[in-house]
């Protein structure tokens, strides 16, 4: 099946995914998922022809005709399993997804201020919330990313998470997609976030397996930040190496807002991030920090869209790959200042570090700046050890591969040491010992 044969099955799908839905078909959800499909029927799929996926071949995923997951299919999962995922019985509210649908008996959320909401896109959905309808694909367009227009055609569930003015949540919400890795599933979350002015938020967004069959994660996650709010984010992406996951993340700040987010990739066979911030109101911030892992036959993609569209903001991306094996890693930064964003302070890195013959790291950092009262810099490194630090180790009684893997653990943390909740820092710790001082 090539890749419009596949488009076609894909728009048969969704006809026979409107035979169920019986009265929500008249709802302004389904409005939503009717004009989703007429997009994803007008674009194509991506290709190594196009500039921003000339790296990244996805034919693999387009090989196969995913059946889209439905709640209830498998509900034996108990809630002690769960303890592997949840960072050290950390306290947070939990809300826990099975194939992309929220399974209240695995959830625990804790009593939330007044105003507050932290559970179900679905229940937010039939309650008629006007800030969801508002704000659903406000900022991710359908009209670019085929992917993200399948989401939307389909979009059932995810997380919502919604903060009133002036409410700090005490504990982070912490977002557990379990994914059961049936074949030929795609699992197509979409979350959305949405902050009042004064508000804060921690929250987790993990992706884990609980199968080893091949799969499709197609996640979207919407993030609206109100006036002076401050968000902490972190993803895990830990799925298992057969699967595949294509998400986008699309942030939105108000004047003096602040978004940080720490991505960590660490599963599956093709892994595409698109994180795009845009810095709408002046004075806002973003700090986008990123640490990808690969091996075997992996390829994980990091692609990052900073948007400064007001003056005196401040954006900062700080990426680290580690390859090993014949895996492939791809970092694509672009920072772009619009005339008007007039002092700016934008700074992005990417460092890479080589661990075999046969392994290999695109990278790509962007400026497009048309203001002149700015400071914007970047870098970028692909390389393997230094020799003089293992030479300095190994000068010191340390064995020679006890000092490659101890420097390229320093790596890693140099990142990781960076996420703040202590119980999630610990766990992602400990997955690097196992994988990097380990050989796991």
């Amino acid at each position: 099946m090539d890749a419009s044969e596949l488009k076609s099955w894909y728009i048969d799908v969704f006809k026979d995914f409107e035979k169920y839905l019986n009265g929500e078909k008249l709802s302004p959800v389904h409005s939503l998922r009717r004009r989703a499909i007429e997009k994803f029927s007008e674009l194509n799929f991506p290709d190594l022809h196009q500039e921003e996926w000339r790296f990244t071949d996805v034919s693999p995923i387009l090989r196969h005709t995913f059946s889209p997951a439905r709640p209830g299919e498998l509900r034996g999962l108990i809630k002690d399993k769960l303890s592997h995922f949840l960072f050290g019985g950390m306290q947070s509210h939990l809300v826990v997804f099975v194939n992309g649908f929220y399974d209240h008996r695995l959830s625990s959320i804790l009593d939330l201020p007044r105003g507050a909401f932290v559970g179900s896109l679905s229940k937010a959905f039939e309650e008629g919330r006007e800030s969801v309808l508002q704000n659903v694909s406000m900022c991710a367009d359908t009209g670019e990313n085929s992917f993200t227009a399948l989401n939307t055609s389909f979009v059932q569930d995810g997380a919502f998470v919604s903060l009133p003015a002036g409410v700090v949540l005490e504990h982070p919400v912490h977002l557990l997609f379990i994914s059961t890795g049936s074949d030929n599933l795609i699992v197509q979350p979409r979350n959305l976030v949405i902050t009042g002015e004064d508000s804060q938020l921690r929250f987790i967004e993990h992706y884990v397996s609980i199968g080893a069959g091949v799969y499709f994660t197609n996640a979207v996650t919407e993030i609206n930040a109100g006036m002076n709010s401050v968000i902490d984010a972190v993803k895990v992406q830990s799925e298992n190496e057969a699967a595949y996951h294509v998400a986008t993340t699309a942030v939105t700040l108000s004047s003096g807002a602040s978004f940080d987010c720490h991505n960590i990739a660490l599963g599956a066979s093709i892994y595409r991030h698109n994180l795009n911030v845009m810095l709408k109101g002046e004075g806002s911030n973003t700090n986008l920090e990123g640490l990808y892992l690969t091996k075997s036959q992996q390829l994980s993609d990091t692609h990052t869209m900073i948007d400064h569209s007001s003056p005196r903001c401040t954006s900062q991306e700080h990426f680290k790959g580690i390859l090993d094996d014949k895996s492939r890693g791809v970092f694509n930064g672009k920072i772009l200042v619009r005339k008007g964003a007039q002092q700016t302070n934008s700074y992005q890195e990417n460092r890479n570090i080589i661990l075999s013959d046969e392994a290999k790291v695109d990278t790509k950092p962007q400026l497009e700046i048309f203001a002149d009262d700015v400071k914007c810099s970047h870098g970028a490194t692909v390389g393997q050890l230094s020799k003089e630090s293992v030479f300095y180790l190994t000068s010191r009684g340390i064995g020679e591969e006890q000092a490659k893997l101890m420097l390229i653990y320093a790596f890693a943390n140099d990142v990781l040491k960076n996420v703040k909740e202590s119980e999630v820092r610990s766990e992602l710790e400990g997955i690097l010992s196992a994988r990097i001082l380990k050989g796991d």
